[in-house]
């Protein structure tokens, strides 16, 4: 297993460990992070958001596989499942990633999930009816963003 691949590894098995500190070691200072509900994430605002999303996790567990990585890119396959606390709903959020790397380090990471599918476990009857929707899409966005704002204003760790 190259140095790539054991970043990969480490950053998903921290993330099982709902251990944000590690998972934003793996993270370049000038990271950037995209999925279809943080979109165009740079630097801190990416590390707030998975130290968010550790702390926040409930009835949290994941796994992953089929990790690859080379030199400059690597892929891995990972499964979340929790309560989405919004609704109390119960989430399957399958994934695929990718990255690239720089100085050793995460420097780009894109999650793909299939975001209708997402809104329909998360939301459930509005997910399913209006979750394929540009208007309840960006509305999930503009929630996610509002809340990682708050968490940043409210952490001085993000000041």
């Amino acid at each position: 297993m190259n140095t790539h691949q054991q970043l990969i590894e480490k950053f998903y098995s921290a993330f099982q460990q709902k251990d944000w500190k590690t998972m934003q070691s793996c993270y370049h200072d000038d990271v950037e992070f995209s999925d279809p509900a943080f979109t165009h994430l740079k630097g801190k605002e990416a590390k707030a958001m998975w130290h968010m999303l550790a702390t926040n996790a409930r009835d949290f567990s994941l796994t992953f596989n089929q990790v690859q990585a080379d030199g400059n890119k690597g892929s891995c396959h990972w499964e979340a499942t929790y309560t989405f606390s919004r609704t109390g709903k119960r989430v399957l959020n399958k994934i695929d990633a990718s990255f690239e790397f720089k100085d050793g380090l995460i420097y780009r990471h894109t999650d793909r999930f299939d975001f209708w599918k997402w809104t329909q476990m998360a939301l459930g009857t509005s997910g399913l009816l209006l979750g394929w929707s540009s208007f309840l899409q960006n509305k999930v966005r503009a929630t996610a963003m509002g809340g990682l704002k708050k968490f940043m204003k409210d952490n001085p760790l993000y000041a």
